[in-house]
């Protein structure tokens, strides 16, 4: 499944680093915008995660993160880089960066001195930290918010360990990352419209911890609280992937008489002679016990017996697969999830396809993710800039790429 051609002719300026911004950006690129990635001639620091294939600084992670996106590497703090920068602005939609605002400032490249240039743009801001509170500016990363949004503190809640916990993957960047696509769409849509530009922030804390509290805010809700934080549901230590006698599965069955019918299929109708499980009043206020028992009859099934006899009762269940079980699946292999692509210098390389589509809007290939300053001499030439040699008043002298020896 190629990259859509949704947003052709979206012309996004990327000075975004790491995940947060470039999760967003490369969500952008496959929905069809021609995303020109501004770098450092050392790379953005993604590229230095994981062993590269073939090439330095060509991490597996870029190859994910930066694919569909052309990449230039001129230096926005010289004359020349800072020219090339304001005209590609020009001819942008939108500029977004993650840029602390001090940088930002000794840039030149404020909302209102990018304004003056494209009255219409939009200016989109990844930030740490709302500005109005007394973590602005600070410096923020996955960890960092993971801890500050109560996210840590979500796994010592189910298990009873005091040790907080992050999730294990870059949960914050990622729904951070998510937050801008929509703001930026919505900023596209408004300045559409009015013709006016329009500044947007995204700070991960407020993102992350409105996501988080989206359900866990719970019953703390109230004032005064009825209750505690946290959902009871999800914070249930029993509700997990039963174990099979090979492997393990999930079984979600939510209604009443999904649950009764559970215990059915399975031939353990007796539990329901314990007081606790009697009725729907009882079973309600005891889901741990079920869960428990469930456990116990489920042990003694393979997953294929388990799955078979729960979907033939109509009961929501499903293989826990773990990461390597993934390109095995008989659904992602379906509906070609991963397609195995041939990079220009990096070879062979799984790709994940957008998991979005749009029924009727014509598609293209998802263009591989790009060297350092692998598309300088091209964007340059757009731009009416000479290419090959910067402004060498700044000590920068920039030679043509060569993707073969980044």
């Amino acid at each position: 499944m190629p990259a859509t051609s949704l947003l052709t002719g979206i012309k996004v300026v990327d000075m975004t680093t790491v995940l947060f911004g470039p999760y967003c950006t490369q969500t952008f690129a496959d929905l069809g915008a021609d995303v020109v990635k501004i770098e450092p001639k050392t790379g953005d620091v993604i590229r230095l995660v994981s062993r590269p294939s073939k090439t330095p600084r060509m991490s597996p992670t870029h190859l994910t993160l930066n694919r569909g996106k052309r990449c230039v590497d001129w230096d926005p703090k010289t004359d020349f880089g800072k020219e090339a920068t304001l005209r590609l602005i020009e001819q942008s939609d939108v500029f977004i960066h993650n840029i602390r605002q001090s940088a930002i400032e000794r840039l030149g490249l404020t909302f209102e001195e990018v304004r003056s240039v494209k009255k219409d743009i939009v200016y989109v801001h990844c930030l740490g930290f709302s500005p109005d509170g007394p973590y602005a500016g600070q410096p923020a990363y996955d960890d960092i918010i993971q801890s500050l949004s109560g996210m840590t503190d979500l796994l010592p809640r189910v298990d009873g360990r005091e040790k907080k916990r992050f999730l294990p993957m870059a949960m914050a960047d990622k729904i951070s990352g998510l937050h801008a696509v929509y703001a930026t769409l919505a900023a596209l849509l408004k300045k559409n419209q009015t013709g006016e530009a329009i500044h947007t922030e995204v700070p991960m804390l407020e993102c992350v911890t409105h996501f988080l509290l989206a359900e866990h805010f719970d019953e703390a809700t109230m004032t005064p609280p009825t209750g505690d934080f946290g959902y009871e549901r999800q914070l249930d230590p029993t509700r997990q992937p039963f174990q099979t006698r090979d492997g393990w599965v999930v079984i979600a069955p939510y209604s009443d008489d999904r649950w009764v019918r559970a215990f059915e299929v399975l031939g353990a109708t007796d539990v329901f002679a314990d007081e606790r499980l009697k009725d729907f009043a009882s079973r309600r206020a005891n889901r741990s016990l079920m869960q428990e028992k469930l456990s116990l009859y489920i042990s003694n099934y393979s997953t294929g017996e388990i799955l078979a006899l729960f979907h033939k009762a109509d009961i929501p269940a499903a293989k826990s697969n773990s990461l390597e079980d993934l390109q095995n699946d008989p659904h992602l292999a379906a509906t070609n999830f991963f397609q195995l692509r041939e990079h220009p210098t990096e070879g062979g390389y799984w790709e994940i396809q957008p998991p979005v589509r749009f029924n009727g809007i014509p598609r293209k290939e998802i263009r591989p993710a790009a060297h350092i300053g692998q598309d300088t001499d091209a964007v340059l030439a757009e731009l009416g800039l000479e290419a090959g040699v910067e402004n060498t008043a700044s000590g920068n002298v920039r030679k043509p790429p060569n993707p073969g020896s980044v």
